[in-house]
């Protein structure tokens, strides 16, 4: 498991974690369609496992650190329903994320010999509204109504499972709501050993996709001591950096912030991705920023490929 004791020391050498990119968005590169599919990436999990372990590797080549599983739409009930498995298959599904992450990992390490890489396995968590598949991550509308209680009961078998294939640390991303958050701290203290990040999505400057203001949804990290890193992803590029300086007062040494934007076009649950409105900077241009308000986690998320983080890599690295 990740510690934050080697944390500190990356914090220490101004060297940051680079995360990948969109692993959905280099399937589709290479022909997969995903757009409409309930489960997205993580179909490919069932039907083609070997497609997921050569974009894993594929970002490794880029200059990855952290690899982070095809299970951020997948879980127990989702893979049930819509594959027409058993529990007990639901679970090897979501385990095998982890298994075919640690695959491309060790195929890298032993074909590059000369290379270096921390090599870390994040297990991929997706917030309840990923499984709604109607784009309520970005609103989440969905935990007006849920209790916490029913929110932490969602994930359970989720984390049980990437826990159980032995991923390094968990990545609970593109969190919509601080009561989900208050849910994902609930279930870490059951799993002591755990550690974890925690991403969410934002609507604007200040405030995450619920209105909540990304400041209060900071404080809801510090409560748990398993979370090594706090932060954002899938939001335009430029809207990390005032996010991030809205809370940076509240991190500590074993707290630092975590940042993996999409390439700033707006997602649309009919129409799909559409063109930015405006132009944004690209990773490489907002990067060295984003360490200095204290991102030890940087990377890429929906329409960012394996390019885009060679290009971060250059610039960090």
């Amino acid at each position: 498991m990740y510690s934050s004791v080697t944390l500190r020391d990356f914090i220490n050498e101004n060297k940051p974690l680079i995360l990948d990119g969109g692993l959905a968005t280099q399937l589709e590169a290479q022909g997969f369609e995903l757009g409409g599919d309930p489960l997205w990436s993580a179909r490919l999990l069932h039907t083609n496992p070997e497609a997921i372990k050569d974009v894993h590797y594929r970002f490794l080549l880029s200059g990855s650190d952290v690899i982070t599983t095809a299970t951020y739409q997948a879980s127990v009930k989702g893979f049930v329903q819509h594959l027409g498995v058993t529990c007990e298959r639901a679970r090897e599904l979501l385990m095998s994320g982890v298994h075919l992450a640690k695959d491309a990992l060790q195929k890298f390490i032993s074909e590059n010999k000369t290379v270096q890489t921390h090599g870390l396995v994040a297990g991929s968590i997706g917030p309840y509204g990923a499984f709604l598949h109607d784009g309520s991550e970005y609103t989440g509308d969905y935990a007006k109504e849920m209790s916490v209680e029913h929110l932490k009961s969602w994930h359970c078998p989720q984390l049980e499972c990437l826990n159980a294939a032995g991923a390094d640390i968990i990545a609970f991303e593109t969190i919509p709501s601080v009561k989900e958050a208050e849910a994902v701290v609930q279930l870490l203290r059951e799993f002591p050993n755990t550690k974890a990040w925690l991403s969410f999505s934002c609507k604007d400057e200040k405030c995450i996709s619920d209105g909540s203001l990304f400041s209060d949804a900071v404080q809801v990290a510090l409560k748990c001591p398993q979370l090594v890193a706090v932060g954002v992803n899938c939001c335009s590029p430029d809207l990390v950096e005032p996010v991030l300086d809205s809370a940076k007062t509240l991190l500590n040494p074993d707290l630092s912030f975590v940042a993996y934007p999409n390439s700033g076009e707006e997602w649309n649950t009919q129409k799909g991705w559409l063109a930015q409105a405006k132009k944004t900077g690209s990773l490489s241009q907002f990067c060295e920023s984003w360490m200095k308000h204290g991102a030890a986690f940087i990377g890429g998320c929906c329409r960012i490929g394996p390019m885009q983080i060679e290009e971060l890599r250059h610039v960090l690295k």
